[in-house]
């Protein structure tokens, strides 16, 4: 996307798994580590604690599921697998998925009494599949947007949003993006689909009306080819998760800066508008938020700052 300008979408084969937190990553069929990935964009090991083992089914929570729900026991979720923290595969063959985003589905699905039946997607696939009713419901750090929520229901579980991350060394930015006229003139590399393609898209004029030179925007499907793509100088910038950033920025062999928190946005599980599954979901959240797993979740995977204190079903976008 050149903005202003002709969009270019980069569709690159690049690493089935990589550090690298773009929200619009291809899914991995695999589960292994793709050995030609650049320096620091390989998947790191999961932590060892499992703060979901403990949990139990709460009956009353459980009954607020659909009957028919209650009756097959099982949901079908449509899962995003990149980047960590938030789910990604592990270093090693044919090892399960692993994150916050997993664990807490995880943990909720205890709590309702269900089992998971995940499905690896591409995230711009997951929220137009739930209309269809491929999924009952979808995971992959969706934030809650004025516009998803015209199609979608949310659920909220975390807090998390937009930042920015350079290669290290780089300091055309200085320590923070606050403006997007810091970016007028450079090249930025997020992810197809997402909520950051959005806000470029939209703030697409704000160079012309300061008399600079446009941004330029390209969009990857891949994580892997999208820090390769930093890495040799041919994007300035990754617009992407803050969470996902910032555990990047702390991995040495990433070679990347985070430049602070630019917007923050509610996260959720989605849902086909009008899901019936939200009061449960909503109340199951809640109930790991009450007997301190969703504490010792978020402690796991490094995104304490990001917790909220009850989760709510269709807030308003954060502005």
């Amino acid at each position: 996307m050149n903005l202003p300008g002709t969009r270019t979408r980069l569709r690159l084969a690049a690493a089935s798994v990589a550090l690298l937190p773009l929200l619009a990553l291809t899914a991995c069929g695999t589960g292994t580590a793709d050995e030609n990935a650049p320096a620091g964009a390989k998947a790191s090991p999961a932590p060892s604690d499992n703060p979901v083992a403990s949990v139990q089914k709460v009956d009353s929570v459980a009954a607020l599921l659909p009957a028919d729900v209650r009756k097959a026991g099982t949901l079908r979720v449509g899962s995003s697998i990149g980047f960590p923290p938030g789910a990604y595969y592990p270093n090693g063959t044919g090892k399960p998925p692993a994150g916050q985003d997993i664990d807490l589905a995880d943990a909720v699905a205890k709590v309702l009494g269900v089992k998971l039946e995940r499905q690896d997607a591409s995230f711009e696939t997951i929220l137009p599949a739930l209309g269809s009713g491929k999924y009952d419901f979808g995971t992959g750090n969706f934030g809650v947007t004025t516009e998803r929520l015209k199609t979608i229901d949310f659920v909220t579980y975390i807090n998390d949003g937009q930042g920015f991350a350079v290669k290290k060394g780089n300091t055309k930015l200085g320590t923070k993006v606050t403006e997007l006229t810091q970016l007028c003139g450079l090249t930025i590399g997020t992810g197809a689909g997402t909520t950051f393609e959005a806000t470029l898209e939209a703030q697409k004029g704000v160079c012309a009306k300061a008399g600079k030179k446009p941004y330029d925007v390209k969009v990857f499907s891949e994580n892997g080819a999208t820090l390769t793509a930093l890495q040799q100088g041919r994007i300035d910038v990754i617009m992407s998760t803050i969470n996902g950033l910032r555990y990047q920025a702390a991995q040495p062999a990433a070679g990347t800066t985070f430049l602070g928190e630019f917007h923050r946005l509610d996260v959720g599980f989605a849902f086909k508008k009008g899901s019936k599954l939200t009061p449960a979901f909503q109340a199951a959240v809640n109930q790991l938020i009450e007997d301190g797993t969703y504490a010792r979740i978020l402690k796991k995977w490094g995104t304490g700052a990001s917790a909220i204190e009850e989760s709510r079903i269709n807030p308003p976008e954060q502005k």
